[in-house]
């Protein structure tokens, strides 16, 4: 038995003692004698809690290339009861003055949000529906005449203010348009207003050097853009409107919260948005932050990996643009002019030397040509799984700057901001005549060793007044005894019409939809749908019941068949893939935010197939075969020394009335023997097909010289494997 020694308790004891004595010492001095000194301390501090704002995910092409990701930035926002103090013990209006001016004087500049002139005579401006709704909304409730005019308006901001008489009327504009927004958020939405977005350190520091109240600074991200191209794809973010607030608020989103606008990053919200965090900062009497305390983790949103190839749509958008500039020029048109809206004029050219000029008032009267090209889009599709490649529409602009520049393009002469590749609905010409061919054999109307005679007119409904012409006959010529291959060869409409007539355009119809045409190609980007010609809603498009003449002309591609460039680029790849027509979703992958974790992944859908035997599919890739590289094909100037690769392709020419250059299309893929990438090009008033085919090129050129890189490395492709 162990026997504690008196001294030893002694010795403990006394520890204890003077551990407690220290222990009362600390808390009299802390309590009693220093006590009041840190109960002020305390009660300087201030502790609040706030939003962190989670990052948005990343978006990446095919490849793993990062197309857009985000930037740190800091926004200026106002803090209302420092600025509007229930006390009065700030000049609210000199001080909302002083802060714009400071702001200017940096050589940026604030968010205005009230629709009315800076300077006078004031007047109310062109807004979207969302800000009308709030103007209403702040005028009923403070009583305003809905009718009232901009002046009216700002008088009684004036009066409700108490915006002294000694500012200018510029000044009182100012000053009613901060209160404005300040207001109308109580009313219609509950976010910030931001005064400043993405403000620079500097101007930052110079607020707080001049001690400014009632602003805030509020950390938080802005998208940046590591390519100038595919702006139509990647669509835009910003502030919620009411209608956006009401659908998100029920997911969690707080008031302030930046969603998708257009395109992916619409299309993607639900991968692409963070959950917000929460952070408790206690602050200092002098603002100077001493602790932060994070209650709830920030989560970043999804990284979203698309099917484009970025690499291609810039070739892609840039081979659009060069053709359509250098037929432009051709036909005498500046090509100088910006983007947005400045007249595209025809260049005055001076009389050759020896040309006389005509007396004036001669040919007053003769009709214009209108060759003006309007628009322009081409589309690029994998033929084994429908994944675009490239998507794109011209005129474009550049997503980095879009909304510093959305009024301007909004009124651009060109709309740029509208997406052709997509939306933009065009009558396919000669490029449906593949379809009619593989409607015709696949009924048995021909086979492919079926010859019809072209004889320049379609004469069976002459008794009726209806003889429609081939093309050719123009020039008094016909193409003589033609089979189905070398009818594609020719594009002989009266192959075609024989054909389309004996089908019946129900048939056609079914076929057609098999191909994709005039139905929704998947993609999860707007689109439009166009229309297959048919009977049922021809009324609606030409105010008359269906003819016979309808089913011949729906048989080249014309009467109501309009289709958008995504879908005929889709259709040429089912052709190529020999019937089977793929879902044309641009989503390849989706990876959490630290790229750890496969969240969702693209599985290649097959929509519809068109059944028929092997070789009617190869009579039909021979004919398109030989539009390219038989000196009677239409596109043999542009590819008869064209080596890459094998290509079949087909020309169209859309009409689209008297005195009007037609519309150009072109469909092709490649190679013919193992097709890879399937192209469809539109170009309005382009004239004809063959003006599209140099696009072409250009991107089948650009993409097997991408194929063939040896810089395009195993790791880039194997990240999505």
């Amino acid at each position: 038995m162990n026997v504690i020694k008196k001294d030893r308790l002694i010795i403990l004891a006394a520890l204890f003692a003077i551990l407690l004595t220290v222990y009362f010492v600390f808390l009299y001095k802390l309590q009693i004698i220093e006590g009041e000194a840190y109960y002020k301390e305390s009660r300087n501090q201030q502790v609040t809690t706030s939003t962190v704002v989670a990052a948005r995910g990343n978006i990446l092409d095919r490849y793993g290339r990062v197309i857009v990701s985000n930037k740190s930035s800091y926004d200026l926002t106002i803090n209302e009861s420092e600025l509007f103090p229930a006390d009065e013990s700030v000049d609210s209006n000199a001080t909302i003055l002083k802060l714009v001016k400071l702001i200017r004087e940096y050589g940026e500049d604030y968010i205005d949000e009230l629709p009315i002139t800076t300077e006078p005579p004031f007047e109310f401006t062109e807004i979207s529906d969302t800000d009308k709704a709030r103007l209403q909304a702040y005028m009923k409730t403070n009583k305003v005449d809905e009718n009232a005019t901009a002046v009216e308006l700002l008088s009684s901001m004036r009066t409700r203010y108490e915006i002294d008489s000694n500012y200018t009327a510029e000044e009182a504009r100012i000053i009613a348009g901060v209160r404005y927004a300040v207001n109308v958020r109580y009313l219609i939405n509950t976010s910030d207003y931001v005064l400043v977005q993405d403000a620079d350190m500097k101007l930052i520091s110079i607020i707080r050097e001049n001690n400014m109240v009632g602003v805030n600074v509020k950390e938080s991200f802005i998208r940046g853009y590591n390519t100038t191209y595919a702006a139509h794809i990647l669509g835009y973010v910003g502030l919620m409107n009411d209608e956006e607030y009401e659908k998100y608020s029920e997911l969690g989103y707080s008031g302030d919260a930046k969603v998708g606008k257009s395109g992916v990053e619409f299309a993607f919200e639900k991968y692409l948005h963070g959950t917000n965090g929460k952070v408790q900062v206690t602050s200092a009497a002098d603002g100077t932050i001493i602790s932060k305390t994070y209650t709830t983790e920030p989560q970043p949103g999804n990284n979203v990996y698309l099917t484009i190839d970025i690499a291609l749509q810039e070739a892609t958008e840039r081979a659009l643009a060069s053709t359509v500039n250098a037929l432009r020029e051709e036909r005498g048109y500046d090509i100088s002019e910006d983007l947005f809206g400045n007249d595209d004029k025809k260049e005055e050219k001076e009389p050759e030397a020896d040309e006389k000029p005509k007396p004036e008032g001669e040919d007053d009267d003769e009709p214009k040509v209108d060759d003006e090209i309007t628009g322009a889009g081409a589309v690029v599709v994998n033929v084994k799984t429908g994944e675009p490649l490239a998507i794109a529409s011209w005129p474009t602009y550049n997503a980095a700057t879009m909304m510093e520049n959305y009024s301007k393009l909004l009124t651009a002469k060109y709309s740029p901001l509208f997406n052709r590749a997509l939306q933009g609905t065009y009558a396919p010409g000669s490029t449906f005549k593949p379809c009619t061919a593989i409607a015709g054999l696949t009924e048995k109307v021909i086979s492919t060793s079926s010859r019809i005679k072209c004889t320049g007119v379609y004469s069976k409904y002459a008794a009726q007044g209806y003889t429609p012409q081939c093309w050719i006959y123009s020039s008094h010529l016909t193409h003589g005894n033609d089979n189905v291959t070398e009818a594609l060869r020719d594009s002989c409409n009266i192959f075609f019409y024989s054909v389309g007539n004996n089908l019946g355009i129900d048939n056609m119809e079914k076929y057609a939809r098999d191909f994709g045409l005039g139905e929704s190609t998947g993609i999860e980007i707007y689109e439009e749908t166009g229309n297959m010609s048919n009977r049922a809603n021809h009324y609606d498009y030409a105010g008359q019941e269906w003819v016979v003449g309808d089913t011949l002309q729906a048989a080249i591609g014309q009467a109501d068949s309009i289709f958008t460039p995504i879908q005929l680029a889709e259709y040429c790849a089912a052709v190529a893939n020999n019937g089977q027509r793929h879902s044309a979703s641009i989503l390849k992958e989706v990876r959490s935010y630290d790229y750890s974790e496969k969240v969702m992944q693209r599985t290649n859908e097959v929509l519809s197939t068109v059944k028929t035997p092997q070789y009617n599919w190869d009579a039909v890739h021979k004919g398109m075969e030989l539009v390219a590289k038989h000196p009677d094909g239409s596109a043999y100037a542009t590819f008869f020394d064209y080596n890459t690769s094998t290509v079949a392709c087909k020309t169209g020419t859309a009409q689209k009335g008297e005195f009007i250059t037609n519309d150009g299309i072109f469909i092709c893929f490649a190679p013919v023997e193992d097709p890879e990438i399937a192209i469809a090009v539109v170009i309005e008033r382009g004239g004809s097909g063959a003006n599209c085919a140099p696009v072409a090129r250009s991107i089948l050129e650009t993409y097997f010289s991408i194929k063939g890189a040896t810089d395009v490395t195993e790791t880039e492709g194997s990240l999505l494997k």
